[in-house]
């Protein structure tokens, strides 16, 4: 590039008001934060988060199978941490209704300085890294949730990292809700069946009709037990100029993440508390301030395994049978949890702990979209 047209590039980048403070919309782009676990095996039968925060695989309806991990990479300067995909089991008959997606969805209060649905709507820029185990084509796309509408890309992975860019049009058509729920999805279509791909794609134009979303070169990634995919590095920002990654703090990307979830201990070497509280006839009642307001009230769950404490200054760990569910509620900022225990002292201060060993269990704190 000449020094005239890096200097052209300059000018939109600072038109577009894209230096200078936050530009990246997107949440944990760096792959950093992996509250739930670093690697979950036989996925592909449910849409669910497995691995590293505010990423979901969108799938289901086919045999193909994969592992989902966070991976440590030294190949790619500035990036410690990829997301990795690996096919497990293969699957070539592709029914009408399949589909693998990696996805983030995005609350429409977030989304409000993309003016979408009015005449000054902008352009935006999506970007990230990419690598596989050999040459692959497979469709980008933004998904707008409240109004139905969508827009996509193809892009290329080779053996090698390199920088995807593609910047999507302006649609004047459908305004975000400005609230917290669902507004839209960034999709990375990895898999698909013909409700998804029978109808003519045409690149970069916004339309509302579903067999027409997946690019005609798609690749299937379960096409074989050789595939890989990893990605790392993924930014959305409003304008037509993709600018350097914007890297954050792992402690500031941590908060953001746990708008959406928590896990209060799992294992780690030392004791951990989930809250304190006070104990009443076969049970006990937790309460823990919650280090971030959530994005809604949240649902609490118990992992699959493993034993949730309550200590006093007398029993030094007596064992949860149980946390009633019905009643483990929580606001956006506190969480109540009600466990059953016997062996308590009623009215007793207890609190709820881990022992900091693998086979304690973790409190789940959901409100994801």
């Amino acid at each position: 590039m000449t020094k005239a047209a890096e200097l052209a590039k300059m000018g939109e980048v600072l038109t577009n008001s894209q230096i200078g403070g936050r530009r990246n919309i997107a949440y944990n782009g760096a792959m950093q934060i992996s509250q739930r676990s670093t690697s979950e095996t036989g996925l592909g039968a449910t849409t669910g988060y497995h691995t590293v925060d505010r990423f979901v695989l969108n799938m289901g309806n086919t045999a193909g199978r994969l592992t989902m991990s966070q991976e440590s990479i030294t190949d790619l300067s500035g990036f410690a941490k990829a997301v990795k995909l690996d096919c497990t089991t293969a699957d070539t008959s592709i029914a009408s209704n399949e589909r693998l997606l990696f996805v983030q969805r995005f609350e429409g209060q977030d989304l409000q300085q993309i003016k979408k649905g009015t005449s000054d709507a902008e352009r935006v820029t999506v970007s990230f890294y990419v690598k596989g185990n050999a040459n692959a084509t497979y469709t980008l796309e933004l998904a707008d949730e409240d109004n139905s509408r969508f827009v996509a890309q193809e892009f290329s992975v080779t053996s090698s990292w390199t920088r995807v860019v593609k910047t999507f049009v302006a649609d004047t058509t459908g305004k975000f809700d400005n609230d917290n729920a669902h507004s839209m999805s960034l999709n990375i279509w990895l898999h698909a069946g013909s409700d998804f791909t029978g109808g003519t794609f045409t690149s970069n134009t916004v339309h509302t009709t579903a067999n027409q979303r997946v690019g005609d070169n798609q690749t299937s990634f379960y096409d074989s037990t050789d595939r890989t995919f990893f990605i790392t590095g993924v930014q959305l920002e409003v304008g037509s100029q993709a600018t350097p990654f914007e890297h954050r703090s792992f402690g500031e990307e941590l908060a953001l993440c746990e708008r959406y979830f928590v896990e209060c201990f799992s294992g780690d070497s030392n004791y951990e508390s989930a809250g304190s509280g006070w104990a009443y006839i076969g049970g006990v009642v937790v309460y823990k301030p919650l280090r971030v307001q959530m994005r809604a009230r949240p649902t609490i769950s118990k992992s699959a395994s493993g034993t949730i404490h309550v200590s006093d200054d007398i029993n030094s760990s007596i064992n949860v049978s149980n946390i009633i569910t019905s009643t483990s509620v929580a606001s956006r900022d506190i969480m109540y949890m009600e466990c059953t225990a016997s062996g308590v002292t009623t009215y007793r201060a207890y609190h709820a702990r881990a022992n900091g060993t693998t086979t304690d269990a973790s409190i789940k704190i959901d409100a994801e979209l």
